[in-house]
């Protein structure tokens, strides 16, 4: 690893403070512009209509090219962001207008490009939240990916994007490298695009752990947040993960967090950032739920970004990319993410074991667990933003069900080795094998390969059943070897009356109603949007809340639908739900308690055996 200096680190932000703009990654070292195949340069000059304007400079080459939109970035779902491009225009080196049609509804074809070209455009961007691209008064945010057309033939050339008409004391933040002529390079489409950009009056931060530099960049009201609170969070969460995975392959690493007083949520991970979205009464409600997305999305810089199913490489941004391995890139990343949440007590294992057993109990009430797998959950990522997909009867989540996958095969492949592997060889392995190779894995298959290379078992069995098959789990069966068994307890809950859907940072949605309920006798109905909970925005903390009622309880709503928005209310009812609890075995032994201390902490308890 290369470790940077404290003098270093200091020289560096010094040339940060000097150009006004947040710093740029290390490892994306300058291009020459002069070597530069395509230059874009977005003008943020109408804010308050949210319209940004975009200029595409196309070097020589083939008369005849075509520009290509993505369709989808960032979630796994295809949203067509063309949808969003009022106009398009091209003239070629000379200044003159050339012939540019529509393709398809995404693409483009421009003639009379030989000597060059240039392609302009202008797309609406008022998509909040870390998976979209917005410009209003406030600032600007990008996926640059949802805004950015690219040249068909020249997607792997190194690439510049330029931004001007910046507001008065706006500033720039992205973990890509500033040139001396003040724009940000890549060298390619792909690393310019998964590089996100906060245009705006943030503020800011930086700590140096480990010999790395990480910033932080927030974007919200001082009176929100704290953040020395949060750099100190970070610091844990960073130097455990570096810690646990035995690696840090960058030199700096940014985080940009949001915390709008509305409804938000979600987080998106980099290759050297991740952008975070909590709403502001979420994180006063629950300062831990920072700290909980902030390490999922922190480890995804190995677990999708580095450690990478062969199935989503090459990524194609025209369709959808689908894989069967989504159960271990998400699932598995939130096991890994309490893992270090644990190492860097943050987590502890109280709270650690009710949110396991709540998890089981979310998988256990699915009636879907019996129908669909983790991998075809996986496959079906693509139906997430279909409100009925999302049904219990319908779906399970790959990011549940490959969180209880993860912490199942943890414990397998401690019981196989006797204590001489876990989950954390296996990570190990994965990046020594594929990551630090440059290689993708074969998917599911290359998990089972990694669990058995570190526990020198056989693991098909654990893959067929629980991975690609729908048998049921004997959580007690994994569970014992850690002293610990899953209690079941019938209760007496809240009944709000209605089922409710959530499309990551999007407002929930009322998808069925109970016939003959208060809820429907109050007038909600399928197909309502939630704006308000009990007076409170209905963000990503929802469904927490709304399970926190109790009979009797007085809700209040406000929703909205085509005809308008309207409040109602009543009074939920009750039903009876089975709850889970892990609770420890009878009498037990030192054995399961030397393995429980080990797991809790992501450690093995020594060497492998044959």
């Amino acid at each position: 690893m290369i470790r940077r200096t404290r003098l270093a680190l200091a020289l560096a932000l010094a040339v940060f403070a000097a150009l006004n703009v947040v710093g740029a990654s290390a490892q994306n070292s300058a291009v020459p512009s002069e070597r530069l195949a395509v230059r874009y340069t977005i003008s943020l000059a109408h804010p308050a209509e949210h319209l940004v304007h975009i200029k595409v400079d196309v070097p020589p080459g083939a008369a005849e090219r075509d520009l290509q939109l993505p369709v989808w970035n960032a979630l796994y779902q295809v949203h067509d962001f063309a949808q969003y491009v009022n106009w398009v225009r091209a003239k070629n080196a000379n200044g003159q207008p050339v012939s540019i049609r529509k393709l398809d509804k995404s693409r483009w074809h421009i003639s009379g490009a030989e000597s060059g070209a240039e392609a302009g455009y202008e797309i609406f961007a008022d998509q909040p939240g870390p998976f979209g691209a917005q410009l209003n008064s406030h600032h600007a945010f990008f996926n640059l990916a949802e805004v950015l057309m690219y040249p068909v033939d020249e997607r792997s050339s190194r690439m510049a994007v330029c931004f001007t008409d910046l507001p008065a004391n706006w500033r720039i933040a992205t973990p890509l490298r500033q040139s001396s002529s003040g724009c940000f390079e890549a060298e390619n489409y792909d690393q310019l695009v998964d590089s996100p950009v906060e245009v705006g009056s943030f503020q800011e931060a930086d700590l140096d752990e480990g010999g790395a530099l990480y910033r932080v960049v927030v974007d919200a009201d001082p009176a929100d947040y704290d953040l020395q609170q949060i750099t100190r969070m970070l610091r844990s969460i960073v130097s455990a993960a570096t810690s646990w995975m035995d690696d840090r392959p960058f030199e700096s690493y940014m985080f940009f967090y949001h915390f709008p007083r509305g409804p938000a949520g979600g987080g998106m991970e980099h290759a050297y950032s991740t952008a975070i979205d909590v709403s502001a009464s979420r994180l006063a409600e629950n300062p831990q739920s920072l700290a909980d997305v902030t390490g999922h999305e922190f480890f995804h810089l190995w677990n999708v970004k580095r450690i990478r199913p062969q199935s989503l490489e090459p990524i194609d941004y025209t369709k959808e990319n689908y894989t069967t391995a989504l159960w271990f890139s998400e699932g598995v990343t939130s096991t890994a993410a309490n893992c270090i949440r644990l190492r860097a007590g943050l987590l502890d294992e109280s709270r650690y074991l009710n949110g396991l057993a709540a998890q089981i109990g979310e998988l256990e009430q699915r009636p879907a667990h019996l129908t669909q797998s983790a991998e075809e959950s996986s496959l079906d990522a693509w139906l997430e933003k279909y409100d009925d997909y999302r049904l219990p009867e319908r779906s399970v989540s790959y990011y549940n069900k490959g969180y209880l996958l993860g912490v199942l095969l943890d414990l397998q492949v401690r019981e196989a080795s006797h204590g001489g592997a876990s989950l954390r060889e296996v990570f190990h392995w994965m990046n020594q094998n594929y990551a630090r190779q440059g290689r993708f894995f074969p998917d599911s298959e290359g998990v089972r390969q990694a669990a058995e290379a570190v526990s020198h078992a056989d693991l098909g069995w654990f893959f067929q059943k629980y991975v690609s098959g729908t048998e049921e789990i004997p959580w007690d069966d994994f569970f014992k070897t850690v002293g610990l068994r899953l209690v079941r307890r019938t209760m007496t809950l809240s009944d709000p009356g209605f089922t409710a859907v959530q499309n990551f940072n999007a407002l929930p949605s009322v998808a069925s109603v109970e016939a003959g309920s208060a809820a429907e006798q109050a007038g909600l109905a399928a197909g309502d949007a939630i704006l308000e909970f009990n007076g409170r925005a209905a963000d990503a903390g929802f469904g927490e809340r709304l399970a926190e009622l109790h009979p009797g309880d007085t809700l209040h709503l406000r929703v909205r639908n085509r005809r308008g928005e309207r409040e109602v209310h009543w009074k939920v009812g009750s039903r009876e739900e089975v709850e889970f609890e892990l609770k420890d075995v009878d009498n037990t032994m030192p054995q399961q308690k030397a393995r429980r201390a080990a797991w809790l902490k992501g450690e093995s308890q020594g060497a492998a055996r044959p």
